[in-house]
């Protein structure tokens, strides 16, 4: 029994001397590795090296994957933003617009002996859109037929058709026979011809002044005006300003194409004028 002791002590001694030769040379610091070392480290490398790159894509997919997210969500947002912020500059510049032109009608200084009605435009048909245009007031608000009309700019057309609360207004960029308005040119010398408005070419928008004396010394840029002469529309209501000048086709007169003062593509509001008639010593009365 002594004996198995003994042999029991000497290998627990030899396992532990062994045990603190390889801790030791372990630990010592070495320049190369032994061939098992190097398999093991190499067999950790290769499976460290497969399983961590599909990991790794596998994760910057995902943030990817969620960048991406964000980035439409943020998109998304800004172009809300950005509609809404289109919508309300297109909004301020309607009411901008809208708002200057009550104001200019407001002080329209060739009606300050006559009663305006100011008037919204509430419609327009797309196939008579250079013949006629509604506006929202009519015989309660006092309106007339043949009453004047007028933007800021100039004269437009006369009332032609009246009901309770609206009134139809035929422009004077309406080319039938019937349209002709009473008017004279004024020239920069302080000379007066009369005329009449009758026609309007669509391919060169203009209005066609026609019957002047065939010795009017009229030239381009003289400002054509209503005239009271016709009996239904106050002097000095400005149409617009001559392009150009010639005789007739038989040269007995001379006509004028006139290029109109107001924008027949831009009316939100109206002035529309009481009517006048000339008395016998020439002074206008309602």
């Amino acid at each position: 029994m002594p004996g198995f002791f003994n042999k029991k002590l000497i290998i627990l001694l030899t396992s532990l001397i062994l045990l603190v030769a390889l801790i030791g040379f372990s630990l010592k610091e070495r320049t190369k590795l032994s061939w098992p070392e190097q398999f093991v480290h190499d067999t950790v490398g290769w499976f460290q090296f497969v399983f961590n790159k599909p990991a790794q894509y596998a994760a910057g997919l995902f943030e990817n994957i969620e960048e991406i997210r964000n980035v439409y969500k943020e998109n998304k947002k800004l172009k809300a933003e950005l509609r809404d912020y289109a919508e309300l500059h297109a909004k301020y510049y309607d009411l901008k617009s809208k708002y200057e032109n009550l104001e200019k009608q407001l002080h329209v200084d060739a009606l300050s002996a006559s009663k305006a009605h100011i008037a919204p435009v509430i419609g327009r048909s797309f196939d008579q859109w250079n013949q006629m245009i509604i506006v929202g007031k009519g015989s309660q608000s006092g309106i007339q037929k043949g009453m004047a009309v007028l933007t800021p700019e100039g004269f437009i057309g006369r009332v032609t058709s009246v009901s309770q609360f609206t009134s139809e207004v035929t422009l004077i960029t309406d080319p039938s026979d019937n349209n002709q308005i009473s008017a004279f040119v004024v020239t920069k010398g302080g000379k007066k011809y009369n005329g009449m408005i009758e026609g309007y070419d669509q391919n060169k928008h203009v209005l066609l002044l026609k019957k002047l004396p065939i010795d009017a010394k009229i030239k381009k840029g003289d400002f054509v005006m209503t005239s009271r002469l016709g009996g239904v529309f106050p002097d000095d209501l400005l149409i617009g300003k001559v392009v150009s000048v010639k005789p007739d086709p038989y040269g007995l007169t001379k006509v004028c194409e006139v290029e109109p003062a107001a924008d027949f593509n831009n009316i939100d509001y109206v002035d529309i004028i009481e009517k006048t008639s000339l008395s016998p010593n020439g002074v206008d009365t309602p």
